[in-house]
Formats: C-alpha cells, structure tokens, sequence
C-alpha cells in the first residue's frame, strides 16, 4: 500500500480529534458560558467535513490494508465518540493493523 493512504489517515484521525475538540468548546460556550452560538457554527461545519474526509479515508485503508470486517467497521464507528479517532489509529499502529510500507526503517548500525 502506497505510505501517502496511511499518512493522511493518521493526520485525519488527528484532526477529527481537534475539530471534535473546537465543537465540544464552542457547545460548553453556547450552553454554559455566553450563550451564543458563533463557536458551534465555526467548528461544526469544519468537524463535519473532517469527518467525512475521515470516514471516506477509513474505507479507502480499509480496502488496502488486510482488515478484517470488524476492524474496518471500527475504523468507521471510531469517528462518531469524541477522540476514538486517535484511540483507534493508535490501536491498529500498535497492533500492527495500519503499516506504513514507506515508512522509513532504522538502521542498525
């Protein structure tokens, strides 16, 4: 699989996790602190598309890594709580279920 799939993956699950972050700020704004809903209408068009990017890439890995079924369902439910994003694409890094094949090697030396 081509690196670029698996970079822009991971810089999407990480930013799905920060426009997550401006949404749920400009929520605590609109209902607790000012009540108005500038926050909210700025960050929840930017977390919207963040998050269909981030799903459309999650298919796009999911066809060219060898996920199983219920590995690429979780991809794809993993952008709908807060920061599973991250939580995942560290998942399936650690567990060696997102490889990047152009990821450069260390060399022993």
């Amino acid at each position: 699989m081509g690196n670029s799939e698996v970079r822009w993956f991971r810089v999407a699950a990480v930013a799905e996790a920060i426009s997550w972050t401006g949404l749920l700020i400009g929520m605590v704004f609109k209902y607790l602190v000012v009540r108005d809903q500038i926050g909210v209408q700025i960050f929840g068009p930017i977390h919207g598309v963040v998050f269909l990017i981030y799903l459309a890439l999650s298919v796009l890995v999911w066809r060219r890594q060898p996920w199983s079924v219920p590995v690429g369902v979780l991809a794809v439910l993993a952008g709908i709580p807060p920061y599973g994003t991250v939580v995942f694409e560290r998942w399936a890094t650690r567990t060696g279920r997102l490889v990047d094949t152009g990821a450069t090697q260390p060399v022993a030396g």
